[in-house]
C-alpha cells in the first residue's frame, strides 16, 4: 500500500538523504569551530560567544532533524499514512525556526561589515536589517501556522508564506554580497599588493552570498514545483549550516588573508614601504572585515598613494 500511495524515494528517501547531508555539513562546521579555537584562543569575547551560539543552535537543529527522520522511518515504520493524516513532529517544525535564527545572526554580522566598509551608510545597512528581520518574521509566522494545522497535507495552504520567506532570504544574501563588493571596490588603490587583498575580500563576499542564495533558490524551486514530496527538505536541512560555515570560514581565514599577496616574509627582509603597507592597508581592512577591535577614523597614506580608510567603532 505504501508504494501505491506514496513515492517512498521522494518522501522518506529525501528525508534520509537530507539528514545525511546535514550530518556531513555539521561535521564541517564543528571542524571549523575546532580550527577557530586552536587558531584564535585569545580572540574577542564577542566572537567566542558568537561561535558558541552558532554551535548550540546548529547542534539543536541537527538533533531536531534526526528526531524527525527517526519519527517517520522508525517510530512509524510500515505506516506510510502518517505522512498524510498524522501530526507533524514538533521537532520538524522548530528546526525551520532555528535555521532562520542562524541565518539572521550571520546576515547581521555581514550587515555590520557593510556598515563599516560603507562609512556608515545607514540606508543600505538599514535595508539589510529590514530584509533580515522580515525574513525571520515570516519564518516565525510559518512556524506558528504549522503548529496550528499540524498536518503535512495542509502544507500547500501555506505555500505563499514559505515562498516569501525563502525568496526574501535569497534576495537578502545577494543584496549583502553586492553591497560588500560595491563598497570594497572603493578601497582599490591601483597598487598590486593592496588590490590583491581587496580582490580576495570581494571573492569571499561573493562566495558567502552565492552558496547560501543558491541553496535558498533551489529549495524555493523544489518546494513550488514538487510540494507533494520532501525533496525540498533535503536542501533546506543543509541551508542553516551553510550560513554558519560561511561565517566560520571568514573568521578562520583572517591570518591567511593577512599574509597572502600583502607583504614579504620578514625572514627575507621587509623594507620600510612594505611595513607601511602592512600596517596602513592590511590591518584596517582586516579589522573592518573580520570584526576585530574597532579603530578610530583616519586618513592614511601608503605606497605613495593617498588612500582614505575611515573605520568607525562598533558598539561591541
Amino acid at each position: 500500500m505504501s508504494t501505491e500511495l506514496f513515492d517512498v524515494n521522494a518522501t522518506l528517501g529525501a528525508l534520509l538523504v537530507g539528514f545525511g547531508a546535514s550530518c556531513m555539513f555539521y561535521g564541517i562546521l564543528t571542524t571549523q569551530i575546532y580550527v577557530y579555537l586552536r587558531s584564535y584562543p585569545s580572540d574577542r569575547t564577542f566572537n567566542k560567544v558568537l561561535v558558541a551560539s552558532l554551535l548550540v543552535l546548529e547542534t539543536a537543529n541537527q538533533c531536531f532533524v534526526g528526531h524527525s527522520v527517526y519519527f517517520y522511518t522508525v517510530t512509524n515504520y510500515g505506516s506510510p499514512l502518517v505522512l498524510l493524516i498524522g501530526d507533524v513532529p514538533w521537532t520538524l517544525i522548530l528546526q525551520t525556526t532555528l535555521g532562520s535564527i542562524v541565518g539572521s545572526i550571520v546576515r547581521g554580522c555581514f550587515a555590520v561589515r557593510v556598515w563599516r566598509f560603507s562609512n556608515s551608510n545607514w540606508p543600505i545597512t538599514a535595508a539589510i536589517a529590514l530584509f533580515t528581520a522580515g525574513h525571520l518574521g515570516v519564518s516565525i509566522l510559518f512556524t506558528q501556522r504549522c503548529f496550528v494545522v499540524k498536518k503535512l497535507v495542509y502544507l500547500n495552504d501555506m505555500k505563499s508564506i514559505a515562498t516569501i520567506s525563502l525568496a526574501l532570504g535569497a534576495f537578502t544574501d545577494v543584496f549583502i554580497a553586492a553591497a560588500l563588493c560595491h563598497f570594497l571596490r572603493n578601497y582599490r588603490t591601483g597598487q598590486k599588493q593592496s588590490d590583491s587583498l581587496v580582490n580576495n575580500l570581494i571573492l569571499y563576499a561573493i562566495n558567502s552570498g552565492l552558496v547560501t542564495s543558491a541553496f535558498s533558490i533551489a529549495t524555493l524551486i523544489l518546494y513550488n514545483t514538487m510540494p507533494q514530496n520532501f525533496v525540498f527538505m533535503a536542501t533546506f536541512f543543509v541551508l542553516s549550516k551553510l550560513f554558519a560555515i560561511s561565517l566560520m570560514a571568514n573568521l578562520n581565514t583572517r591570518k591567511t588573508i593577512r599574509g597572502r599577496g600583502t607583504y614579504r616574509d620578514t625572514e627575507r627582509g621587509t623594507d620600510r614601504r612594505t611595513e607601511t603597507f602592512k600596517s596602513n592597508i592590511v590591518s584596517p581592512l582586516q579589522n573592518s572585515f573580520y570584526m576585530t577591535p574597532p579603530l578610530p577614523s583616519s586618513t592614511i597614506q601608503t605606497l605613495d598613494t593617498q588612500v582614505d580608510v575611515k573605520v568607525k567603532g562598533l558598539p561591541f
